[in-house]
């Protein structure tokens, strides 16, 4: 299995069998965690859970709701709390928030229970993806490009620490859900 296109079916269901804890995707914000994260679960023929999603569902507001009315560490902590219990119920991937695995706790946790995939791109997708929607409370205080850049160079050093790294760039999803599971593979 050295090549991403080369997985059958049969290679797919074995890998599946071998992973015996969450995949948890972390990356910034428009690196395609959530959409990706789908394409993931479903050729790993298991459930997929994105973190933001949980968190309006549970709290009944919009994760950029919580932030202007709360700010960002009370999401962070509300956050970590989530992550926490959908990794304890063993879900089969998982995609986190952009600022999530920066959190010491919260990524301490990802490390030990969970396998972490940072996806990566480069910053004129990233751009390119986060303008299709007006939904990033981070990037509303100024101009995307500068701040996705900040955002790439403060969480990198935390991103790396994940236990497999995938770069995404412009990849057909199908495409970078394969690359996962050969990373994966690599590393188990």
């Amino acid at each position: 299995m050295t090549h991403a296109t080369a997985f059958t079916p049969a290679e797919i269901g074995g890998l599946a069998r071998r992973i015996d804890r969450p995949v948890v995707l972390v990356g910034l914000m428009g690196v395609g965690k959530s959409t990706v994260g789908r394409r993931l679960a479903a050729l790993l023929d298991t459930d997929f859970i994105d973190v933001d999603e949980e968190i309006e569902r549970a709290a009944d507001r919009s994760v950029s709701e919580i932030f202007e009315a709360h700010g960002e560490l009370y999401f962070r902590a509300g956050e970590r709390r989530v992550i926490a219990r959908l990794v304890e119920e063993g879900h089969g991937v998982i995609a986190t928030g952009g600022g999530a695995f920066v959190d010491p706790e919260t990524r301490a946790l990802i490390l030990d229970r969970a396998i972490a995939v940072w996806l990566d791109c480069d910053i004129d997708t990233l751009v390119e993806r986060t303008a299709r929607r007006d939904s990033r409370p981070l990037l509303r205080k100024g101009d995307p490009r500068a701040i996705l850049t900040q955002l790439k160079d403060q969480r990198g050093d935390a991103y790396a620490e994940a236990q497999v790294h995938v770069v995404t760039d412009d990849a057909p999803h199908t495409e970078t859900a394969l690359s996962i599971l050969s990373a994966i593979d690599a590393w188990l």
